[in-house]
């Protein structure tokens, strides 16, 4: 053992129990985010139009803020981005983070001096619980790799721009500079093919331990690096790799094929990241969840998602909310994001400490037809059947067919296959059945003659990226929409 795993052993324990104990009181410590934000924000030009000064807890929060997604806050990045000061929250952002929207184009989200840590700690957090309940910290005695947008800042306007992962990547503390890979100029290649192919040149020969991205990025880089290399498993070309950090999807429809590559399983960290904020992180591998970041600047609104759509939505607390209710997420943050509603929804797997699952997002849905099937849904469903029906699932989405040349309407499943099974019917009943199990709704409509069972599309390989490179989505960041209620989405796939 290294100098810094034995370090990092008895630190990871003290913050880790100091998290917990503050994880345990979350109605207090929620209740002081909302006192802090509040007092911060209330001489701005937002909190004095919302009569910021009058909150004091939730009941009135409620009353003065009312919800917004990106487009309703448009109008007040406009003004910062104009170079105004203390529209949001006091001062100017120190970053404009760039995101794509799939419904409102470029978003900009700020980030502030107070918001900035929320990003940073809270991976270091959800590490060092891995350290603390694992009792495994070898992997920072090695080379660590982040698989991650460009950190090369557009600073042609007022406020340096960039996406989240490639702000972060100037802000990584000392200690992990050594161990961190790709190279700075190799981070800054901006086209994603090219970047991938000097990664790997870069990496390849390293004692790589701990590989973090979206999973479909990092499969690629895992099919490329033994492309070059000739192995037959990553663990023969990085023995000791021992800890994959992933976010953004969920696992589970990749994990026959990670796991065929990799050579066997690996040990993983989930994280809920989002430009707007770090939301969770998979505290313990044991237990299903990933643990709510309580007081690192974010305030949270739970939104029933029955409630959806109504003029007036029941808006709860994370003193109201229940286990196993779905819930919209909002978020009011120390980067100046108040009743802003991100488009995940959530549900409560425990709530003492409170931990979540991510179910879907609010405009990412099929419904055609009143079905209303969610991304938790469609996943559950595809690694249910395969594991009836083995095979290997790179990417895939779900669509509509309303006019289809003859028969009843389906859903589309647009899979790309590594591995594809034997029989594709099969595989397309196993899914249909397990879909029917978890959405009575979908269940009624097949039975009833109004829709006919799902139906497989299969894509040549590379399908997805090139689709994703023609919408400018090619990064480390971009991810493919599992659902969609028409078919924009698929246009052109394959």
């Amino acid at each position: 053992m290294g100098l810094k795993a034995a370090i990092a052993k008895p630190y990871a324990r003290l913050v880790t129990r100091a998290v917990m104990r503050r994880a345990l009181d979350a109605p207090a410590v929620q209740a002081e985010q909302l006192r802090q934000l509040v007092r911060n924000g209330a001489g701005t030009a937002f909190g004095r139009e919302h009569r910021l000064t009058d909150v004091r807890e939730h009941a009135a929060l409620v009353q003065a803020v009312p919800l917004r997604d990106y487009e309703g806050f448009r109008p007040w990045i406009e003004r910062i981005k104009q170079g105004e000061a203390d529209v949001l929250w006091p001062g100017l952002p120190l970053y404009l983070c760039k995101t794509s929207g799939t419904t409102s184009g470029a978003k900009y989200i700020p980030i502030t001096r107070e918001s900035l840590p929320n990003h940073i700690d809270s991976a270091r957090r959800a590490l060092l619980a891995y350290i603390a309940y694992s009792g495994q910290a070898d992997f920072v005695d090695g080379k660590m790799i982040f698989l991650q947008g460009s950190p090369v800042l557009d600073k042609s306007g007022l406020i340096p721009t960039g996406r989240l992962s490639g702000i972060v990547a100037n802000h990584v503390p000392g200690y992990l500079l050594r161990n961190r890979m790709p190279s700075f100029a190799t981070n800054s290649i901006t086209d994603w093919e090219s970047k991938v192919e000097a990664i790997v040149t870069e990496t390849m020969h390293a004692d790589m331990r701990l590989i973090s991205g979206i999973p479909a990025w990092v499969q690629m880089y895992f099919e490329r690096v033994l492309a070059r290399t000739g192995k037959p498993s990553v663990r023969e070309v990085f023995p000791n790799f021992s800890l994959f950090v992933y976010g953004g999807v969920n696992y589970e429809p990749y994990r026959a094929r990670m796991e065929s590559l990799i050579g066997g399983s690996v040990p993983s960290v989930e994280l809920f990241p989002a430009s707007e904020g770090f939301i969770a992180y998979q505290d313990r591998s044991h237990e299903e969840g990933l643990l709510l970041v309580l007081d690192n600047g974010i305030y949270y609104e739970f939104i029933p998602t029955s409630e959806l759509g109504k003029p007036s939505p029941q808006r709860l607390s994370i003193a109201e909310v229940a286990v196993g209710v779905n819930y919209a997420l909002v978020l009011h943050t120390n980067a100046g994001l108040w009743g802003y509603e991100i488009g995940d929804t959530v549900r409560f797997v425990s709530l003492s400490p409170p931990r979540i699952v991510v179910t879907g997002r609010t405009k990412h849905f099929t419904s055609a037809f009143g079905e209303h099937v969610i991304a938790e849904e469609v996943e559950g469903a595809l690694q249910e059947a395969m594991a009836t029906v083995p095979c290997e699932v790179a990417e895939f989405t779900v669509a509509p067919q309303l006019a289809p040349a003859e028969g009843l309407p389906y859903h589309e499943w647009h899979i790309e296959f590594a591995a594809p099974p034997a029989d594709v019917a099969r595989l397309a009943a196993a899914i249909d059945g397990a879909l029917q199990k978890r959405n009575p709704y979908y269940r009624d409509l097949i039975t009833g003659k109004v829709l006919r069972p799902l139906v497989i599309r299969s894509l040549p390989r590379g399908a997805f990226a090139a689709w994703m490179k023609v919408r400018g989505m090619n990064d480390a960041q971009s991810k493919v929409p599992r659902l969609a209620n028409d078919r924009k989405y698929v246009e052109g796939l394959g």
